[in-house]
């Protein structure tokens, strides 16, 4: 869990989670049904000990032909009711890049009005009943993607494109995360999904795709200056004041994410503040400094309000 939003199999919101979830019910009750008859079959074993009983007959019905049908049964079952896996998208699918860092998530769209690549971190957002087309990546280890609520995961492995095809059926907010162990702070590289409305979804992506909204006070121009000045753009991009790079998250909307640092902490001004000032305390390893003892605390405030006035 990450504040009110749970990470569960079993709270399915999308077809593909659907088909998985229904597919574990049968197991786990044709599992329940054989587990009863083998205790039932260890109570007559118990009663009658002096029994006559024909060995070969019990090893080659039981430990043979049973296994091997219910094997047979649950492998078309399973094919049967598998996601189907597509190698291109369907027509009226939404295409989203997803990048596995270390340790956290790059996602790239398309805005559909430009043609321009519209980039985010660590939140998803995806309209609502529509097919989203996942293209997966790794940009260092083996990371892998789950949203449990939506359906099931995929290795991202470095030099190989992956696809995942999933489609949430109701508006709500799910966490996911890496499903694959990638490092110190594997635990904590979260991914939360957002589903919205198609036309929330898309006023959403038309107002990703602008850049940064210009300060609108004096405090935030000098929480822009302090940014620039303190070299912040060397590593993070924020369309219409610095040049892009790709080394750490996209901050463009930054202020608009309902978490910092891939799900550790609530997205404000004063999170903001801890965690550019405190970012090795807070997550031992990630590949961005501490500012506390570079940066004076007033910039530091200054930065961190500009930055949450970024939505």
């Amino acid at each position: 869990m990450s504040g009110a939003y749970a990470q569960s199999a079993l709270q399915a919101a999308g077809p593909v989670a659907e088909t998985l979830l229904g597919v574990t019910g049968v197991l786990v009750a044709g599992a329940a049904l054989i587990f009863a008859g083998v205790m039932a079959l260890l109570v007559l074993a118990v009663r009658r000990r002096r029994a006559r009983v024909n060995a070969r007959w019990w090893v080659l019905g039981g430990g043979l032909a049973f296994p091997g049908a219910v094997l047979a049964a649950l492998f078309v079952y399973s094919e049967w009711h598998k996601p189907p896996w597509r190698v291109a998208p369907p027509k009226d699918a939404l295409i989203v890049a997803v990048t596995g860092h270390m340790w956290w998530w790059e996602l790239r769209y398309r805005d559909p009005a430009t043609g321009l690549e519209v980039a985010g971190a660590n939140e998803l957002r995806i309209p609502v009943g529509r097919p989203v087309y996942f293209a997966l990546a790794s940009a260092d280890v083996i990371h892998s993607f789950w949203v449990p609520a939506l359906g099931g995961k995929m290795d991202m492995v470095p030099g190989r494109m992956q696809h995942l095809q999933l489609q949430a059926d109701r508006p709500g907010t799910w966490r996911g995360a890496c499903a694959e162990y990638c490092g110190d702070q594997h635990a904590r590289m979260a991914l939360h999904v957002v589903a919205e409305p198609p036309a929330a979804f898309d006023a959403w992506l038309a107002a990703q795709a602008a850049p940064a909204a210009p300060p609108a006070t004096a405090a935030l121009e000098r929480g822009r200056d302090a940014f620039l000045a303190h070299r912040c753009n060397a590593c993070h991009t924020v369309r219409g004041v610095s040049e892009e790079s790709r080394l750490g998250p996209d901050l463009t909307h930054v202020g608009s994410r309902l978490f910092l640092g891939a799900g550790l902490m609530p997205n404000d001004a004063d999170g903001l503040a801890r965690w550019v000032a405190h970012t090795q305390q807070l997550k031992p390893g990630a590949r961005m400094p501490s500012s506390h003892e570079r940066i004076d605390e007033a910039s530091l405030q200054a930065i961190a309000a500009w930055l949450a006035h970024l939505k």
